[in-house]
Protein backbone atom coordinates (compact mmCIF):
# COMPACT_ATOMS: atom_id res chain seq x y z
CA UNK A 1 0.00 0.00 0.00
CA UNK A 2 1.82 3.67 -1.13
CA UNK A 3 1.62 6.57 1.03
CA UNK A 4 -1.48 8.22 -0.20
CA UNK A 5 -3.48 4.16 0.25
CA UNK A 6 -1.72 4.37 3.98
CA UNK A 7 -2.91 7.89 4.66
CA UNK A 8 -6.63 7.65 4.17
CA UNK A 9 -6.33 4.61 5.95
CA UNK A 10 -5.17 6.40 8.73
CA UNK A 11 -7.90 9.07 8.38
CA UNK A 12 -10.77 6.54 8.19
CA UNK A 13 -9.78 4.73 11.38
CA UNK A 14 -9.45 8.11 12.94
CA UNK A 15 -13.04 9.05 12.05
CA UNK A 16 -14.10 5.48 13.14
CA UNK A 17 -12.60 5.95 16.21
CA UNK A 18 -14.35 9.30 16.77
CA UNK A 19 -17.62 7.71 15.54
CA UNK A 20 -17.51 4.98 18.41
CA UNK A 21 -15.95 7.87 20.98
CA UNK A 22 -19.43 9.97 20.27
CA UNK A 23 -21.65 7.12 20.11
CA UNK A 24 -19.93 5.63 23.53
CA UNK A 25 -20.38 9.50 24.69
CA UNK A 26 -24.34 9.10 23.99
CA UNK A 27 -25.12 5.93 25.45
CA UNK A 28 -23.31 7.12 28.51
CA UNK A 29 -25.16 9.73 28.21
CA UNK A 30 -28.84 8.26 27.48
CA UNK A 31 -28.22 5.35 30.03
CA UNK A 32 -27.50 8.19 32.47
CA UNK A 33 -30.59 9.59 31.99
CA UNK A 34 -32.32 6.53 31.49
CA UNK A 35 -31.22 5.86 34.92
CA UNK A 36 -32.58 8.74 36.30
CA UNK A 37 -35.46 8.91 35.17
CA UNK A 38 -35.95 5.24 36.12
CA UNK A 39 -35.94 5.94 39.33
CA UNK A 40 -39.08 8.36 38.99
CA UNK A 41 -41.36 6.04 40.18
CA UNK A 42 -39.28 4.92 43.38
CA UNK A 43 -38.65 8.60 44.41
CA UNK A 44 -41.43 10.05 44.00
CA UNK A 45 -43.60 7.45 46.06
CA UNK A 46 -47.31 8.29 44.95
CA UNK A 47 -49.74 6.32 43.18
CA UNK A 48 -49.25 3.30 44.68
CA UNK A 49 -53.02 2.10 44.05
CA UNK A 50 -54.72 4.23 41.35
CA UNK A 51 -55.08 7.86 42.42
CA UNK A 52 -58.76 9.15 43.08
CA UNK A 53 -59.87 12.54 42.90
CA UNK A 54 -61.61 15.23 40.61
CA UNK A 55 -60.78 17.05 37.38
CA UNK A 56 -62.47 19.93 36.03
CA UNK A 57 -62.61 19.14 32.34
CA UNK A 58 -65.35 16.71 31.65
CA UNK A 59 -68.28 18.85 33.35
CA UNK A 60 -66.25 22.90 33.28
CA UNK A 61 -63.89 22.84 30.30
CA UNK A 62 -62.51 26.00 29.93
CA UNK A 63 -65.51 27.96 32.41
CA UNK A 64 -63.44 26.76 35.82
CA UNK A 65 -62.45 29.89 38.16
CA UNK A 66 -60.59 29.53 41.93
CA UNK A 67 -64.47 29.71 43.40
CA UNK A 68 -65.60 26.78 41.69
CA UNK A 69 -62.69 24.74 42.49
CA UNK A 70 -62.93 25.96 46.07
CA UNK A 71 -66.84 24.73 45.92
CA UNK A 72 -65.66 21.50 44.55
CA UNK A 73 -63.02 21.23 47.45
CA UNK A 74 -65.74 21.11 50.01
CA UNK A 75 -67.85 19.52 48.10
CA UNK A 76 -65.83 16.15 48.20
CA UNK A 77 -65.01 16.80 52.02
CA UNK A 78 -69.08 17.13 52.98
CA UNK A 79 -70.36 14.75 50.97
CA UNK A 80 -67.70 11.85 52.47
CA UNK A 81 -66.17 11.53 49.24
CA UNK A 82 -62.80 12.67 50.50
CA UNK A 83 -62.70 10.13 53.39
CA UNK A 84 -63.10 7.49 50.91
CA UNK A 85 -60.26 8.15 48.55
CA UNK A 86 -60.95 11.15 46.68
CA UNK A 87 -58.58 13.46 47.71
CA UNK A 88 -57.36 15.28 44.31
CA UNK A 89 -58.73 18.50 42.94
CA UNK A 90 -57.14 18.68 39.66
CA UNK A 91 -57.56 21.75 37.32
CA UNK A 92 -57.19 20.89 34.18
CA UNK A 93 -56.36 23.38 30.81
CA UNK A 94 -57.31 26.76 30.82
CA UNK A 95 -55.97 27.91 34.52
CA UNK A 96 -53.16 30.58 33.33
CA UNK A 97 -52.56 33.67 31.55
CA UNK A 98 -51.76 33.42 27.62
CA UNK A 99 -48.23 35.00 28.08
CA UNK A 100 -45.61 34.34 30.61
CA UNK A 101 -44.07 37.09 32.99
CA UNK A 102 -40.95 38.73 31.86
CA UNK A 103 -38.93 35.94 33.94
CA UNK A 104 -40.56 33.03 31.64
CA UNK A 105 -42.70 32.16 35.09
CA UNK A 106 -46.58 31.20 34.01
CA UNK A 107 -49.33 33.37 35.78
CA UNK A 108 -52.48 32.17 36.96
CA UNK A 109 -55.48 33.70 35.24
CA UNK A 110 -56.29 36.87 36.59
CA UNK A 111 -59.48 37.09 35.50
CA UNK A 112 -60.47 33.95 37.33
CA UNK A 113 -57.68 32.56 39.55
CA UNK A 114 -57.04 36.17 41.02
CA UNK A 115 -55.43 34.85 44.32
CA UNK A 116 -53.26 32.62 42.74
CA UNK A 117 -52.52 28.66 42.83
CA UNK A 118 -50.32 29.07 45.68
CA UNK A 119 -53.39 29.74 47.63
CA UNK A 120 -55.93 27.64 45.94
CA UNK A 121 -53.28 25.38 47.09
CA UNK A 122 -53.29 26.53 50.36
CA UNK A 123 -56.77 25.96 51.03
CA UNK A 124 -57.06 22.38 49.03
CA UNK A 125 -54.13 21.53 51.92
CA UNK A 126 -56.01 23.00 54.60
CA UNK A 127 -58.99 20.51 54.24
CA UNK A 128 -56.70 17.63 54.13
CA UNK A 129 -56.95 17.34 49.89
CA UNK A 130 -54.41 17.75 47.11
CA UNK A 131 -53.85 20.24 43.99
CA UNK A 132 -53.13 19.01 40.87
CA UNK A 133 -52.36 21.30 38.25
CA UNK A 134 -51.97 20.99 34.10
CA UNK A 135 -50.00 21.44 31.31
CA UNK A 136 -48.62 20.40 27.81
CA UNK A 137 -44.99 19.09 26.22
CA UNK A 138 -45.83 21.70 23.85
CA UNK A 139 -45.43 25.48 23.09
CA UNK A 140 -49.06 25.96 24.16
CA UNK A 141 -51.78 24.07 25.72
CA UNK A 142 -54.63 22.12 23.64
CA UNK A 143 -57.34 25.14 24.39
CA UNK A 144 -54.29 27.66 22.90
CA UNK A 145 -54.83 29.94 25.37
CA UNK A 146 -52.43 29.65 27.27
CA UNK A 147 -48.77 28.60 27.11
CA UNK A 148 -47.11 24.56 27.58
CA UNK A 149 -43.64 23.48 29.22
CA UNK A 150 -41.62 22.59 26.11
CA UNK A 151 -38.56 24.37 26.68
CA UNK A 152 -39.49 25.63 30.17
CA UNK A 153 -39.86 22.28 32.00
CA UNK A 154 -37.23 22.70 34.85
CA UNK A 155 -38.91 26.21 35.62
CA UNK A 156 -42.14 25.12 35.29
CA UNK A 157 -41.80 21.73 37.55
CA UNK A 158 -40.38 24.28 40.29
CA UNK A 159 -43.01 26.73 40.27
CA UNK A 160 -45.45 23.90 40.60
CA UNK A 161 -43.49 22.41 43.74
CA UNK A 162 -43.18 26.27 44.83
CA UNK A 163 -46.83 26.70 44.69
CA UNK A 164 -47.74 23.22 46.63
CA UNK A 165 -48.70 21.72 43.50
CA UNK A 166 -49.48 17.47 44.40
CA UNK A 167 -50.44 16.47 40.76
CA UNK A 168 -49.44 17.07 37.32
CA UNK A 169 -51.09 16.05 33.86
CA UNK A 170 -48.85 16.42 30.66
CA UNK A 171 -50.57 16.83 27.68
CA UNK A 172 -49.46 16.62 23.93
CA UNK A 173 -50.84 19.57 21.98
CA UNK A 174 -48.44 22.08 19.69
CA UNK A 175 -45.34 20.64 19.88
CA UNK A 176 -42.16 20.80 17.73
CA UNK A 177 -43.13 17.65 16.16
CA UNK A 178 -40.43 15.64 18.03
CA UNK A 179 -41.44 11.96 19.70
CA UNK A 180 -42.77 11.85 23.13
CA UNK A 181 -40.12 9.49 24.42
CA UNK A 182 -38.29 12.34 24.08
CA UNK A 183 -40.14 15.32 25.49
CA UNK A 184 -42.05 13.45 28.34
CA UNK A 185 -38.77 12.41 30.35
CA UNK A 186 -37.60 15.83 30.04
CA UNK A 187 -40.63 16.89 32.61
CA UNK A 188 -40.19 13.50 34.59
CA UNK A 189 -36.63 14.27 35.77
CA UNK A 190 -37.57 17.66 36.07
CA UNK A 191 -40.26 16.97 38.85
CA UNK A 192 -38.04 14.23 40.59
CA UNK A 193 -35.45 16.92 40.78
CA UNK A 194 -37.88 19.99 42.83
CA UNK A 195 -37.51 17.20 45.78
CA UNK A 196 -41.42 17.04 45.82
CA UNK A 197 -43.77 14.12 45.44
CA UNK A 198 -46.02 14.92 42.32
CA UNK A 199 -47.73 12.73 40.62
CA UNK A 200 -46.93 12.66 36.86
CA UNK A 201 -50.04 11.60 34.28
CA UNK A 202 -48.92 11.50 30.94
CA UNK A 203 -50.91 12.48 28.15
CA UNK A 204 -49.53 11.68 25.50
CA UNK A 205 -51.61 12.49 21.56
CA UNK A 206 -50.66 12.28 18.41
CA UNK A 207 -50.65 15.75 16.71
CA UNK A 208 -50.14 16.72 13.21
CA UNK A 209 -47.15 19.67 12.85
CA UNK A 210 -45.43 21.90 10.45
CA UNK A 211 -42.79 23.99 11.50
CA UNK A 212 -44.91 26.28 13.26
CA UNK A 213 -48.73 25.47 13.22
CA UNK A 214 -50.11 22.14 14.62
CA UNK A 215 -53.49 21.08 13.22
CA UNK A 216 -55.80 19.69 15.94
CA UNK A 217 -58.95 19.14 13.41
CA UNK A 218 -60.65 20.94 10.64
CA UNK A 219 -63.55 21.89 12.61
CA UNK A 220 -63.00 21.60 16.41
CA UNK A 221 -59.80 22.96 18.26
CA UNK A 222 -60.40 20.93 21.01
CA UNK A 223 -60.13 17.41 19.24
CA UNK A 224 -57.03 15.34 19.62
CA UNK A 225 -55.80 12.14 17.78
CA UNK A 226 -54.87 9.47 20.01
CA UNK A 227 -51.05 8.93 21.05
CA UNK A 228 -49.82 6.80 18.12
CA UNK A 229 -46.82 5.98 20.32
CA UNK A 230 -48.44 3.21 22.20
CA UNK A 231 -47.61 5.03 25.67
CA UNK A 232 -47.82 1.79 28.04
CA UNK A 233 -45.24 0.26 25.95
CA UNK A 234 -42.99 2.95 27.36
CA UNK A 235 -44.79 5.94 29.80
CA UNK A 236 -44.30 3.80 33.03
CA UNK A 237 -40.57 4.56 33.11
CA UNK A 238 -41.65 7.97 33.62
CA UNK A 239 -44.71 8.83 34.78
CA UNK A 240 -47.40 7.52 37.09
CA UNK A 241 -50.28 6.89 34.57
CA UNK A 242 -50.86 7.38 31.25
CA UNK A 243 -53.30 7.95 28.59
CA UNK A 244 -54.27 4.97 26.60
CA UNK A 245 -57.52 5.90 24.52
CA UNK A 246 -58.99 8.79 23.03
CA UNK A 247 -60.98 11.65 24.89
CA UNK A 248 -64.17 10.43 26.45
CA UNK A 249 -67.60 11.28 26.04
CA UNK A 250 -71.19 10.96 28.48
CA UNK A 251 -72.47 8.02 26.20
CA UNK A 252 -72.68 4.34 26.31
CA UNK A 253 -70.60 4.09 22.78
CA UNK A 254 -67.40 5.99 24.25
CA UNK A 255 -67.48 4.19 27.55
CA UNK A 256 -67.72 0.76 25.76
CA UNK A 257 -65.04 1.44 23.23
CA UNK A 258 -62.90 3.26 25.82
CA UNK A 259 -62.91 -0.37 28.04
CA UNK A 260 -62.40 -2.68 24.77
CA UNK A 261 -59.64 -0.57 24.49
CA UNK A 262 -57.54 -0.05 27.35
CA UNK A 263 -58.63 -3.44 28.13
CA UNK A 264 -55.64 -4.31 25.56
CA UNK A 265 -52.89 -2.88 27.90
CA UNK A 266 -53.79 -4.46 30.88
CA UNK A 267 -50.81 -6.22 31.88
CA UNK A 268 -48.61 -2.81 31.66
CA UNK A 269 -50.42 -1.61 34.91
CA UNK A 270 -49.02 -1.86 38.13
CA UNK A 271 -48.44 0.01 41.14
CA UNK A 272 -47.05 3.39 40.86
CA UNK A 273 -47.66 3.11 36.76
CA UNK A 274 -51.65 2.75 35.67
CA UNK A 275 -53.58 2.87 32.33
CA UNK A 276 -55.50 6.06 32.17
CA UNK A 277 -58.97 5.40 29.71
CA UNK A 278 -59.65 8.86 30.60
CA UNK A 279 -61.99 10.51 33.67
CA UNK A 280 -65.54 9.40 35.02
CA UNK A 281 -68.58 10.83 33.41
CA UNK A 282 -70.92 9.62 36.10
CA UNK A 283 -73.06 12.49 37.10
CA UNK A 284 -73.07 14.26 33.85
CA UNK A 285 -76.87 13.45 33.01
CA UNK A 286 -75.68 11.61 28.93
CA UNK A 287 -76.59 8.36 30.24
CA UNK A 288 -78.80 6.17 32.53
CA UNK A 289 -78.48 4.97 35.98
CA UNK A 290 -77.49 1.56 35.04
CA UNK A 291 -74.78 2.45 32.54
CA UNK A 292 -72.97 4.97 34.80
CA UNK A 293 -72.72 1.70 37.71
CA UNK A 294 -71.41 -0.06 34.50
CA UNK A 295 -68.86 3.07 33.51
CA UNK A 296 -68.12 3.02 37.26
CA UNK A 297 -67.35 -0.41 37.86
CA UNK A 298 -65.35 -1.49 34.78
CA UNK A 299 -63.15 1.61 35.20
CA UNK A 300 -62.90 0.23 39.22
CA UNK A 301 -61.81 -3.24 37.92
CA UNK A 302 -59.18 -1.97 35.24
CA UNK A 303 -57.25 -0.34 37.93
CA UNK A 304 -58.00 3.10 36.41
CA UNK A 305 -57.73 6.51 38.34
CA UNK A 306 -60.96 7.35 39.75
CA UNK A 307 -61.14 11.32 38.54
CA UNK A 308 -64.84 12.62 39.02
CA UNK A 309 -65.54 14.64 35.78
CA UNK A 310 -69.34 16.19 37.48
CA UNK A 311 -69.89 19.07 38.94
CA UNK A 312 -70.19 17.45 42.83
CA UNK A 313 -72.79 19.52 44.23
CA UNK A 314 -75.48 19.25 41.66
CA UNK A 315 -74.68 15.82 41.02
CA UNK A 316 -77.77 13.44 41.69
CA UNK A 317 -78.41 11.25 44.60
CA UNK A 318 -77.99 7.77 42.60
CA UNK A 319 -74.56 9.37 40.83
CA UNK A 320 -73.29 10.07 45.00
CA UNK A 321 -74.08 6.86 45.84
CA UNK A 322 -72.27 5.17 42.43
CA UNK A 323 -69.36 7.44 43.07
CA UNK A 324 -69.43 6.97 46.85
CA UNK A 325 -69.63 2.99 46.75
CA UNK A 326 -67.14 1.74 49.31
CA UNK A 327 -66.94 -2.00 48.50
CA UNK A 328 -66.14 -0.95 44.28
CA UNK A 329 -63.51 1.83 45.09
CA UNK A 330 -62.21 -1.03 47.70
CA UNK A 331 -61.35 -3.26 44.71
CA UNK A 332 -59.66 -0.21 42.53
CA UNK A 333 -57.77 0.28 45.55
CA UNK A 334 -56.63 -3.17 46.46
CA UNK A 335 -53.16 -3.79 47.39
CA UNK A 336 -52.31 -6.35 44.86
CA UNK A 337 -52.64 -3.73 41.66
CA UNK A 338 -53.52 -6.19 39.21
CA UNK A 339 -55.85 -4.79 36.31
CA UNK A 340 -58.70 -7.11 35.58
CA UNK A 341 -59.17 -8.22 31.83
CA UNK A 342 -62.11 -9.41 29.85
CA UNK A 343 -62.44 -12.32 29.49
CA UNK A 344 -65.00 -13.68 27.68
CA UNK A 345 -67.36 -11.53 25.13
CA UNK A 346 -70.45 -13.36 23.25
CA UNK A 347 -73.32 -11.75 22.00
CA UNK A 348 -72.79 -8.59 24.33
CA UNK A 349 -72.74 -10.47 27.05
CA UNK A 350 -69.03 -10.30 28.98
CA UNK A 351 -67.05 -11.62 31.91
CA UNK A 352 -64.33 -9.39 33.27
CA UNK A 353 -62.46 -10.95 36.28
CA UNK A 354 -58.85 -10.22 37.51
CA UNK A 355 -56.82 -10.95 41.20
CA UNK A 356 -57.15 -9.69 43.88
CA UNK A 357 -55.38 -9.56 47.45
CA UNK A 358 -55.40 -12.68 49.92
CA UNK A 359 -56.54 -14.87 46.86
CA UNK A 360 -59.69 -13.18 46.10
CA UNK A 361 -61.07 -13.01 42.14
CA UNK A 362 -63.17 -9.75 41.39
CA UNK A 363 -65.81 -10.65 38.80
CA UNK A 364 -68.21 -8.39 36.82
CA UNK A 365 -70.85 -9.76 34.41
CA UNK A 366 -71.50 -7.06 31.98
CA UNK A 367 -74.45 -6.81 29.50
CA UNK A 368 -73.92 -4.68 26.44
CA UNK A 369 -76.98 -5.92 24.96
CA UNK A 370 -80.95 -4.33 25.24
CA UNK A 371 -82.51 -7.05 26.99
CA UNK A 372 -82.33 -9.04 30.19
CA UNK A 373 -80.21 -11.66 29.87
CA UNK A 374 -78.54 -14.65 32.10
CA UNK A 375 -73.98 -14.40 32.22
CA UNK A 376 -72.48 -17.14 34.06
CA UNK A 377 -68.86 -17.55 34.72
CA UNK A 378 -67.10 -20.56 36.04
CA UNK A 379 -64.67 -21.53 38.42
CA UNK A 380 -62.08 -23.04 35.88
CA UNK A 381 -62.62 -19.09 33.65
CA UNK A 382 -60.95 -17.78 36.74
CA UNK A 383 -58.30 -20.10 38.06
CA UNK A 384 -60.18 -21.94 40.60
CA UNK A 385 -60.70 -25.57 41.16
CA UNK A 386 -64.53 -26.62 40.13
CA UNK A 387 -64.70 -28.21 43.44
CA UNK A 388 -63.88 -24.79 45.69
CA UNK A 389 -66.58 -23.53 47.84
CA UNK A 390 -66.47 -19.84 47.61
CA UNK A 391 -67.81 -17.25 49.41
CA UNK A 392 -69.98 -14.35 46.74
CA UNK A 393 -70.39 -10.63 47.76
CA UNK A 394 -72.47 -8.80 45.48
CA UNK A 395 -71.27 -5.47 45.75
CA UNK A 396 -74.02 -3.28 44.54
CA UNK A 397 -76.36 -4.73 46.42
CA UNK A 398 -74.23 -5.06 49.46
CA UNK A 399 -75.36 -8.22 50.42
CA UNK A 400 -73.86 -12.37 50.17
CA UNK A 401 -75.10 -14.54 47.47
CA UNK A 402 -73.66 -17.28 48.82
CA UNK A 403 -70.79 -18.43 51.56
CA UNK A 404 -70.56 -22.11 49.75
CA UNK A 405 -71.04 -21.56 46.37
CA UNK A 406 -69.06 -24.31 44.16
CA UNK A 407 -68.65 -24.42 40.19
CA UNK A 408 -69.93 -21.85 38.65
CA UNK A 409 -72.17 -18.52 39.06
CA UNK A 410 -75.06 -17.18 37.00
CA UNK A 411 -77.12 -14.12 37.04
CA UNK A 412 -79.70 -12.36 34.97
CA UNK A 413 -78.39 -9.21 34.06
CA UNK A 414 -80.43 -5.87 33.25
CA UNK A 415 -79.74 -4.18 29.93
CA UNK A 416 -76.37 -2.18 29.52
CA UNK A 417 -76.01 -2.99 33.34
CA UNK A 418 -73.53 -5.03 35.23
CA UNK A 419 -73.50 -7.31 38.24
CA UNK A 420 -70.37 -7.08 40.17
CA UNK A 421 -68.72 -9.48 42.80
CA UNK A 422 -65.96 -9.99 45.21
CA UNK A 423 -65.07 -14.41 45.13
CA UNK A 424 -63.03 -15.66 48.31
CA UNK A 425 -62.28 -19.58 48.18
Amino acid sequence: MDWKGRSALFVQLIVVTCIFNVIDALNYKNNTHQAEYGQFLIANGVARTPPMGWNSWNHFHCNISEATVKTIADALVSTGLAALGYKYVNLDDCWAERNRDSSGNLIAKSSTFPSGIKALADYVHARGLQLGIYSDAGYYTCSNTMPGSLGHEEQDARTFAEWGVDYLKYDNCNHDGSKPQIRYPIMSSALLKTGRPILYSICEWQVTCTSNHCIHSASNLFSKYMGQEDPATWAGQYGNAWRTTGDIEDTWESITSIADQNNIWATYAGPGKWNDPDMLEVGNGGMSVEEYQSHFSIWAVMKAPLLIGCDIPSASKEALQILGNKEVIDVNQDSLGVQARKLRSRDDLEVWAGPLSSNRVVVVLWNRGGSLAPITVTWKEIGLSPNTSVIVRDLWTHSFVSKNMHTSLTANVAPHGCNMYVLTP
